[in-house]
C-alpha cells in the first residue's frame, strides 16, 4: 500500500470513529454546537488529505496537507477539551488521541518530504 493510500485510510477511519463518537455524545449531552467543532475538525482532516492526493501542483499538495495539520491540531485540542469536562470517556479519548496523532505525525513527514522535494 502506498503512503498515500495509507494517509487516506488512517484518516477516513478516523473520521468514521469522530462521528460515532460525536453521535454517543450527543446521546448523553445536547450541547450540539460544542460536538460539531469536533466533528467538522476531525472529518476535514481526511478531506483535505484526499483532495491534496489529487492536488494540481506540489504546492497545492503541501497546501491541502497543511491544512489537514492544522484540523490535526484542532482536532487534538477538541478532544482534550472534551476530556477535561468528562464529555468523552478516558477509554474513547485515548483511542482517538492516539489516532489523530499517528496522522498527525505522517502529515508532517509527509509535508517535510514534499517541501524538501519543491
Amino acid at each position: 500500500m502506498r503512503k498515500e493510500e495509507l494517509l487516506v485510510n488512517l484518516s477516513k477511519s478516523f473520521a468514521i470513529h469522530v462521528i460515532q463518537v460525536c453521535s454517543q455524545m450527543r446521546e448523553r449531552h445536547k450541547e450540539l454546537v460544542i460536538i460539531n467543532q469536533l466533528l467538522r475538525s476531525g472529518t476535514s482532516i481526511g478531506a483535505n488529505i484526499h483532495e491534496g492526493n489529487y492536488a494540481s501542483s506540489r504546492m497545492n499538495f503541501i497546501n491541502k496537507f497543511q491544512i489537514a495539520l492544522k484540523e490535526c491540531y484542532e482536532t487534538e485540542y477538541w478532544l482534550d477539551i472534551f476530556k477535561e469536562t468528562e464529555y468523552l470517556f478516558l477509554e474513547e479519548y485515548d483511542a482517538l488521541s492516539q489516532e489523530c496523532s499517528k496522522i498527525r505525525n505522517k502529515l508532517v513527514h509527509s509535508i517535510t518530504t514534499a517541501k524538501s522535494n519543491v
